[in-house]
């Protein structure tokens, strides 16, 4: 017993996908963030529909990702539970891999949602050009990173005379990532076109790449990722189509203005805050107007980083509404006032 009482979850909640531990795609990172914040704000998490739960939380780990429970659980769930919300994290589409299974998932999933919340405004648009119906309840909660390990104290801030480094990651070796331009600008720097710069490559790439200039290191995550990226002085993303992404935020927290594809999808609403974009005729134009912009963005992203604590709390605010107003809903019914 504590201070105020006997202790009592604020609501039980079911998360669909387990976490994994390891470097994981973003929707990984995401989930743990969460849940060990709404835990330390007094909410029960778990990976289950055992017993009785005040909201079920879904979010996809991609086509082959396997979920602690599936669309028919809940849906058999639903029947002997019906008071039981269901919220919907949108994060994928088929567009970025070249598939055709998930964006039907998703509109399955979203016919037996109440709310939806989608990691960008650009996720939302896209769904809305094919299945989504915008004037269902929804939100767009943007990304962002573990405060705690993702950070820019001790980070480097590039100084004239030095080289200046930029970095990438990636946990997936999946060509539309980007590596069609980092294998591009490791070119040009085995060239000597570029004495002034370095590449750090982190994670995984495809098998057909043999990096010439570029220092690789393997796949990581936590700390271990943190202390390589504050050691860069610039992020470059030339990933596709990304509904949200989450390595380039991971740059961004640990002090890092993002060189990115203006194809990025979801990347740019957060990236282009603190940096410069590029398409596939103009790269190094582009590269040289953010190295001349550099200080500023540097100061910029100091001042306004991404922030995983502004997203955990707009995630605990929905949930919190959403529950509020469901208990409001039936004290009506009932005569309660």
């Amino acid at each position: 017993m504590g201070i105020f009482g006997t202790k009592r979850p604020v609501a039980r909640l079911a998360f669909a996908a387990k976490p994994i531990s390891g470097p994981y795609g973003g929707c990984n990172q995401w989930q743990l963030q969460v849940t060990n914040y709404l835990r330390a704000c007094g909410y029960e998490c778990r990976y289950d529909l055992r017993g009785e739960v005040d909201a079920i939380v879904v979010t996809h780990i991609g086509l082959s990702g396997k979920l602690a429970f599936d669309l028919a659980d809940i849906r058999e769930y639903k029947k002997r539970h019906p008071r039981t919300l269901v919220i919907h994290r949108i994060n994928d589409n088929d567009q970025r891999k070249g598939t055709k299974e998930m964006n039907p998932r998703l509109a399955a999933y979203d016919a037996i949602s109440d709310y939806r919340v989608f990691i960008s405004d650009w996720l939302r648009d896209h769904h809305a050009a094919d299945w989504f119906d915008p004037a269902k309840p929804n939100a767009t909660i943007l990304n962002g990173a573990e405060p705690s390990v993702f950070h820019p104290v001790g980070s480097r801030t590039w100084k004239p005379g030095e080289k200046f480094r930029f970095v990438t990651h990636h946990w997936s070796d999946n060509w539309a990532k980007g590596f069609d331009v980092y294998r591009q600008f490791d070119e040009l720097l085995a060239a000597g076109k570029y004495p002034d710069l370095e590449f750090w490559v982190i994670g995984r790439w495809p098998k057909e790449i043999q990096w010439k200039a570029a220092k690789t290191f393997g796949a990581c995550s936590g700390h271990e990722l943190a202390d390589l990226l504050r050691q860069c002085h610039g992020y470059l993303t030339a990933s596709r189509y990304e509904p949200g992404g989450m390595h380039f935020i991971e740059g961004m927290q640990c002090g890092q203005p993002v060189l990115f594809h203006e194809e990025g999808g979801g990347i740019v609403e957060l990236a282009a805050t603190q940096g410069v974009g590029f398409d596939s005729t103009n790269f190094e134009t582009k590269l040289a107007e953010f190295l001349g912009k550099y200080p500023q963005f540097r100061e910029g992203i100091l001042k306004t980083p991404p922030s995983g604590d502004w997203m955990c709390l707009q995630y605990r605010r929905v949930i919190q509404q959403l529950l509020a107003q469901k208990n409001s809903e039936e004290n009506r019914k009932a005569g309660i006032f």
